[in-house]
């Protein structure tokens, strides 16, 4: 792409006069006659708004917002339309040492973007400092704008007709997580084109399968727009999974079948989900974006105001807390982040319509400076948001921070992924000794964890297997894990699985073998739906789809990963 700026006579810009605008809302709002433009940044000293062709790959214009009210810098463009595609430019001072990494030469996604356009093409460029010296506290004023994504201005309209959402009761929660492109990549009754995309998994067939499961929620992993990792590009490697989100508002066009219309595709496949009578669940990231740790790159919240969206180390604050383990955490206990997060997730609940979040690492957004606290911001903003009181709430009760461990930790309201049953229920069905006392704590709805302040057993998600670890069939298939094909040496990845091969490692035509691997899924179902609780079925697990004993599938876009609807019917591989 081309940043060359047009001159000004040739600029749309030139032809309208920027107005003050107001402060709220926050990001690109078309308001029917022209767009206002709102961008938080509590330390820059200047904001640039830039404007692109059509076609998002010219730069051709550079406004100045005029106006900074609250800490808010903004504008209002009376000739800016849907469809606009811009970028932002934030000046301010490059001190590292002092939390402070702005640089005007790196072109910024907004925080608030509803709409992405163009990809990430890893380039030094895309980094504040000069990427060369290995030097975090070097200045880079190369443009990254040939390389990064920019921001698009999108008309929120969409017709829902007589839609409704299911509002299935949580004791009658049955959760079934899937991978939107993986769900139907293979998948013979979807038409070609659609495969792998929010079109295909709303397309009837499919529906009509995942109702024939006798679920009524679907869990997808991440949806939000994400970047791909540089260093899986070197090895021929995709981040498949999705947690490296860097927009919190914008469908992800990699899933679109026509990636321009990403926003009113997800909003057709909601609308599809609902009308068969299933829920939709999103897995969302809010712990931490994909711009790393100082030595990452400068995409969008690190260049609009680092000190403010990340949590830095008190005492130097040029390098970021890593609670999460991915080089930053995003910091909820600013008032303006947790906006941020409560924003997204009100637009998503909705403007899209869908039922409940499960939230990666979620002890991250129940933590404050002093460590994880049920009673902290965003656990008891949920509680009281009159929108977010009202849909699903899912928590993955565990971060790899200091006291991270919080299975049965979160305020009511909650449910939480309990990964007591899943270890308790492996493990005696594999032969551990002792394990019945623990075993009828599982069945009965895990209340040595849950039964307190009037929580009830749904509040528990019983599961066996998820997308991170072994598939069922796996579980019962390999003693060991065997990740080679994600080029780490099979560094990666859980060890301690609770798994068992009954004699072969992998595939095998013993019969007797067989036999029993197929015996123990199916106990092991049986204890999963018999419990009390929420249970939640890993999409394949019903058909004994294996990874080939892949525990740590993250970046295996391809048959590893995608469902084999061919494998229906094959008792046992």
């Amino acid at each position: 792409m081309s940043s060359t700026r047009r001159p000004a006579s040739q600029s749309r810009a030139a032809r309208t006069r920027i107005q003050e605008g107001q402060p709220y809302p926050l990001g690109a709002t078309w308001d029917g006659l022209g767009v206002n433009f709102a961008l938080f940044s509590a330390h820059a000293t200047k904001v640039e708004l830039c404007l692109f062709d059509d076609a998002g790959e010219q730069e051709i214009e550079r406004i100045e917002l005029p106006e900074y009210t609250d800490e808010i810098w903004h504008g209002y463009l009376p000739d800016a339309r849907p469809g606009t595609i811009y970028g932002y430019r934030v000046h301010g001072p490059y001190e590292p040492k002092a939390g402070h990494r702005f640089n005007p030469n790196k072109l910024l996604i907004d925080p608030y973007a509803k709409g992405l356009v163009g990809s990430i093409t890893w380039n030094p460029a895309l980094f504040g400092y000069k990427m060369e010296t290995g030097d975090d506290l070097t200045f880079d004023e190369r443009d990254s704008a040939p390389y990064t994504r920019r921001s698009r201005v999108i008309d929120p309209a969409f017709t829902w007709g007589r839609h409704q959402k299911p509002l299935v009761p949580w004791d009658k929660t049955i959760v079934y997580e899937a991978h939107v492109k993986g769900m139907t990549k293979l998948d013979p009754r979807v038409p070609e084109k659609l495969r792998g995309t929010y079109a295909g998994l709303g397309t009837r067939d499919v529906l009509d399968y995942i109702k024939s499961l006798g679920v009524t929620s679907v869990e997808l992993l991440p949806v939000h727009s994400f970047v791909q990792d540089d260093y899986l590009q070197e090895k021929g490697l995709v981040n498949y999974w999705g947690y490296n989100t860097i927009s919190f508002f914008t469908p992800a066009r990699r899933y679109a079948a026509v990636p321009d219309f990403a926003f009113s595709e997800f909003k057709e496949m909601v609308s599809r989900f609902h009308g068969a009578g299933l829920e939709v669940i999103l897995d969302v990231v809010y712990n931490h974006t994909a711009e790393g740790n100082e030595k990452g790159p400068t995409l969008s919240f690190k260049g609009v105001d680092n000190a403010s969206y990340y949590r830095l180390l008190p005492n130097e604050p040029r390098y970021y807390i890593n609670d999460t383990g991915t080089g930053n955490t995003f910091n909820l206990s600013h008032p303006r982040v947790l906006q941020l997060v409560t924003d997204s997730l009100r637009y998503w609940a909705q403007e899209m319509q869908v039922d409940g979040f499960r939230f990666d690492l979620a002890t991250i957004l129940g933590r404050e400076p002093y460590g994880f606290d049920e009673g902290g911001g965003f656990l008891d903003t949920c509680r009281q948001d009159p929108v977010l009181n009202n849909v699903k709430l899912i928590a993955e009760p565990w971060d790899c921070g200091p006291g991270g461990y919080q299975v049965g930790g979160f305020p009511p309201g909650w449910a939480e992924w309990n990964d007591r049953f899943r270890d308790d229920v492996r493990a005696y069905w594999k032969g551990d000794g002792g394990l019945l006392p623990d075993l009828a704590a599982r069945i009965a709805g895990s209340a040595d964890k849950f039964n307190k302040r009037g929580r009830k057993p749904w509040a528990s998600v019983n599961f066996l297997t998820a997308h991170d670890g072994f598939t069922l069939h796996d579980t019962v298939s390999y003693n060991d894990k065997h990740n080679d094909a994600n080029g780490e040496g099979n560094r990666d990845g859980h060890s301690h699985n609770l798994s068992y091969n009954y004699g072969v490692e992998g595939p095998t035509d013993d019969p007797e073998i067989r036999a029993v691997r197929l015996r123990q899924m199916r106990n092991m179902l049986a204890t999963l739906f018999l419990s009390r609780g929420t249970p939640m079925l890993l999409a394949g697990d019903e058909f004994a789809r294996t990874q080939n004993g892949n525990n740590n599938a993250y970046c295996q876009d391809n048959a590893v990963s995608w469902l084999d609807w061919d494998a229906i019917g094959d008792e046992e591989r």
